[in-house]
């Protein structure tokens, strides 16, 4: 029977959290955590996709810390579309001043080294199908917060969820099923359908636009 009173992180954790540069809400960051907690209870290394300056990556890797397994994030940082210029979610102060493109990898080191967590995490930079089509290793946590188009949303899904391990969990970030929010949730939206109908996930939980589930199954394996 499941604890009725969730882990929260320590206040020096939860501050860093609060402080670090990013979007995901203190609701979504304690369910994250939560299931990070759960699911470094199977010993296997918890993933992140989509890592922006690394707020979130601050509560998976203090979870990985307290389970003895390691946290990987998979970012290009660059940003994804809607950190672009022009756009409503772009930071100036991420943009490299030397060539003129975005870079969060810089602000993601510094947000690690000061949480203290940066010997938990190890940063895959690169673009996410890229780096999942020679994965190997079975994962305990695929927590999939990237780009919000069908193409990176789908790509992100079929590249890792296959990954998860049997009791593992499979996170998607930005649900949204209002059609009104097509450009900021529907991909992911659609794709937490997909995982749904594929007969390999089980849903475990929602907090806002966060959705939990677990592998209870081999569907997707079949398929992917």
């Amino acid at each position: 029977m499941q604890d009725p009173t969730p882990a929260a992180p320590k206040p020096e954790i939860l501050a860093a959290f609060e402080a670090a540069k990013g979007f995901m809400p203190l609701r979504e960051g304690l369910a994250l955590y939560e299931a990070a907690l759960d699911a470094g209870r199977l010993g296997l290394p918890l993933l992140e996709v989509g890592t922006y300056c690394g707020r979130s990556t601050i509560l998976l890797a203090d979870a990985a810390r307290a389970a003895g397994v390691t946290a990987i994030t998979v970012d290009h940082h660059r940003g994804s579309e809607e950190q672009q210029p022009g756009w409503e979610y772009h930071d100036p102060a991420t943009v490299d001043p030397e060539i003129g493109r975005m870079d969060t990898l810089p602000t993601f080191r510094r947000t690690l080294h000061k949480a203290g967590l940066e010997d938990q995490v190890v940063a895959m930079v690169g673009r996410s199908p890229q780096i999942a089509a020679f994965w190997r290793t079975p994962l305990g946590l695929v927590f999939i917060d990237g780009g919000h188009t069908d193409e990176h949303a789908s790509g992100d899904y079929e590249g890792w969820a296959p990954h998860v391990a049997e009791g593992g969990l499979l996170l998607i970030h930005d649900v949204f099923p209002d059609p009104a929010d097509e450009f900021t949730g529907q991909a992911p939206y659609r794709v937490y359908l997909r995982a749904l109908e594929s007969g390999a996930f089980t849903e475990v939980s929602a907090t806002d636009s966060l959705r939990v589930l677990r592998r209870t199954g081999a569907g997707i394996r079949e398929r992917g």
